[in-house]
């Protein structure tokens, strides 16, 4: 029914959000911070790595890396102006500095104005997509199982009981943006050399709306909510193309279904290990220390003692 090239490019497609959806399930996940600002984080590192190639003839890997840092530089003084802002005004605060980013690359002729960059090298292999997000996996499960995660986490849950104990909470808001920033950076570089062009046009409010949703489609809190969310919300619109518009009905219909049956997400702050050992225990029919049978694991609500 379907080519290979064709999964295959809809898999880095696939890749690129989840690199983008990782950076943003730490900051909001798992520090509690909302942002509608992530598309313009991954505009940066997408522009700034094809400049990095196209006119300076650069490795791409070290253009990616430059992406990644202008991206954190740029967190840094966003952040050090609007991380002390609370709920909706953070909020509203990246969602400005999203379209500002648009707007920058829109009227700056270096970076190609509304026509955009074209003939960028289009160096961004399945293989190199897969190896890439494996080790952004792998070092943000590393993070937040680390007493900086764990830190991040406790401020999600109550900030000022946080502060009370003596976490540092702007320092640690901080570094969870820089590195969100530069997840969406990453991922921007690899959009960039897999497309071959670039537009202002494709880092609008709706793509960053996009991400969001992928998190809480996923489930807020959970890695492997992610990755589920990135994968299952990048595939239904292309495996419903052929229904023209009426695919984007498709699309909202499975995310309002979910939101409905399980407001939490599809994993609800659970991970795949957590849900691989429940599954274990109930084919093997084992019981818990004592004897009652063993249930699925359940997400504390937030506000609730541990």
């Amino acid at each position: 029914m379907f080519s290979w090239f064709y999964i295959e490019g809809i898999l880095i497609l696939v890749g690129v959000n989840l690199m983008v959806v990782l950076g943003l399930s730490l900051l909001t996940g798992f520090t509690g911070l909302f942002s509608f600002g992530h598309a313009g984080f991954m505009a940066i590192g997408a522009y700034v790595s094809a400049i990095c190639t196209l006119h300076y003839h650069m490795p791409f890997l070290v253009a990616m890396v430059l992406g990644a840092v202008v991206a954190m530089i740029m967190s840094f003084l966003i952040g050090y102006f609007t991380l002390g802002l609370k709920g909706d005004y953070f909020c509203i605060a990246t969602l400005g500095f999203g379209e500002s980013v648009r707007l920058i690359f829109d009227n700056l002729d270096f970076f190609g104005g509304a026509r955009g960059l074209s003939s960028i090298p289009m160096v961004t292999t399945f293989e190199m997509v897969l190896v890439i997000c494996f080790l952004a996996v792998v070092a943000m499960v590393l993070l937040i199982h680390s007493r900086h995660g764990r830190n991040m986490i406790a401020i999600r849950e109550e900030e000022l009981a946080s502060q009370a104990i003596g976490i540092n909470v702007f320092r640690y808001k901080m570094i969870s943006f820089a590195i969100s920033a530069a997840y969406a950076a990453i991922g921007g570089a690899l959009y960039a050399h897999y497309l071959g062009y670039l537009q202002p046009l494709m880092f609008q409010l709706t793509k960053s709306t996009e991400l969001t949703i992928m998190v809480i489609f996923g489930g807020l809190g959970s890695i492997g909510g992610s990755v589920i969310g990135a994968f299952f919300l990048t595939f239904i619109p292309e495996l419903f193309r052929a229904f023209a518009s009426w695919r984007l009905v498709f699309y909202g219909a499975a995310v309002i279904l979910v939101m409905i049956t399980r407001p939490q997400g599809l994993m609800g702050g659970m991970e795949l290990t957590d849900v691989a050992k429940w599954a274990k225990r109930k084919l093997s029919g084992g019981k818990g220390k004592k004897g009652k049978k063993n249930e699925p694991p359940v997400l504390q609500e937030e506000g609730e003692s541990a």
